[in-house]
């Protein structure tokens, strides 16, 4: 017998089973549920998870077009492949030409979200990044642009929403103040992440926070710290992945994080933030030859197949073994569609808005 489940520290709705003892309200019932290793309470998990996701959002998954604009970095996080430490890396940058002319392949391909994604580049100033948001707004006016470019001044969030930028991703990552900090040289603070993404949907951005699975060092309360924080942002949108090793920076020696948890992980969000947009992260896919589909079956809702210039993908290495960075962008759509309606989900090349609503900026 299924009921109706009101999550009482989000206020939102959501689906538990009681039979399945599914308790998403208390810390201990998620802590269990972070944990467990029972099938059978996954797969109850999963179901519910879906269920919650269909209300907002029935079969449909929402494609963006990924454009990895720069692999240059300022930082020097230590599990990231384009640390700027890191000298065993070959640098590029994509001239606005050369992004524009991803864009143009993207909507030709039916692609109504464009994510341009990069590491913390000084180069790309703000007056360069709103030349590169305003010249794709002037040849899309309805698709979403979305920034992925790190942290930066609340004037300069303002810049870029002026000029178009609708959406903005900042994976904070891990939101326990000590475990960010061994993850991250002294240069870098959780807080200052933090405040970035509240500035952020202040100013009106449809927002997109996130972490790792199975970084070195973390526990399951830190697990239980990121659906916490998450559900004090409220972002729009939450990236979730699994923590890949990359063999050239200082965490390189670490295993990497597990499916069934970074699975679990995705479900408990959804359960949390019914509305929220969450992707099957390309790290799923590298980490299990189904992981992405996986992601879905778990209540992801969103992929993002690469637009970036096929020479450039493999350098575009946050982790080793990434996937998909020989293919064409029409490769990569066709096989992504192909395999989302093989487990009966519904591609959809929409801008896919929150269902929730635009945030009211300000507000």
């Amino acid at each position: 017998m299924g009921a109706r489940m009101i999550d009482a520290v989000s206020g939102h709705s959501g689906i538990e089973a009681p039979a399945a003892g599914l308790d998403t309200r208390s810390d201990a019932g998620l802590l269990e549920l972070i944990t467990t290793e029972d099938p059978v309470r996954e797969e109850a998990l999963f179901a519910a998870a879906r269920q919650v996701r269909a209300r907002s959002y029935g079969q449909d998954v929402y494609f963006r077009g990924l454009i990895e604009f720069t692999n240059h970095c300022k930082n020097n996080c230590y599990y990231c492949g384009i640390r700027g430490g890191n000298g065993q890396v070959e640098r590029y940058r994509l001239s606005l030409e050369e992004i524009l002319g991803c864009c143009r392949l993207g909507d030709l391909l039916g692609y109504r979200t464009f994510v341009l994604q990069g590491g913390e580049d000084p180069w790309f100033t703000d007056d360069r990044i709103v030349e590169i948001v305003a010249g794709i707004r002037r040849e899309y006016p309805g698709h979403a642009i979305t920034l992925s470019i790190g942290e930066r001044s609340r004037e300069s969030y303002e810049r870029f929403f002026r000029a178009g930028a609708n959406r903005y991703l900042l994976r904070h990552e891990t939101a326990n103040d000590d475990h960010y900090r061994r993850l991250h040289p002294e240069s870098m603070s959780l807080s200052e992440r933090k405040q970035c993404l509240f500035n952020l949907r202040e100013i009106g951005y449809q927002v997109g926070a996130g972490f790792m699975v199975g970084t070195p060092f973390q526990t399951p309360e830190n697990l239980l710290e990121d659906l916490r924080f998450l559900q004090e942002l409220k972002p729009q949108m939450v990236g979730i992945g699994p923590f890949i090793p990359q063999a050239a920076t200082p965490l390189g020696a670490y295993p990497g994080g597990g499916l069934r948890q970074t699975l679990r992980m995705v479900a408990l969000t959804r359960l949390l933030l019914p509305q929220a947009l969450i992707p099957a992260t390309t790290a799923l896919g590298t980490i299990s030859p189904t992981g992405r589909e996986k992601g879905l079956m778990a209540g992801a809702n969103v992929v993002m197949p690469n637009l970036s210039p096929k020479d450039v993908r493999k350098l575009y290495a946050l982790y080793d073994n990434k996937i998909c960075t020989g293919d064409e962008a029409a490769e990569c759509r066709l096989c992504m569609e192909g395999r989302i309606r093989g487990f009966g989900f519904v591609p959809n090349m929409a801008r896919g808005d929150y269902a929730g609503g635009a945030p009211v900026p300000g507000g």
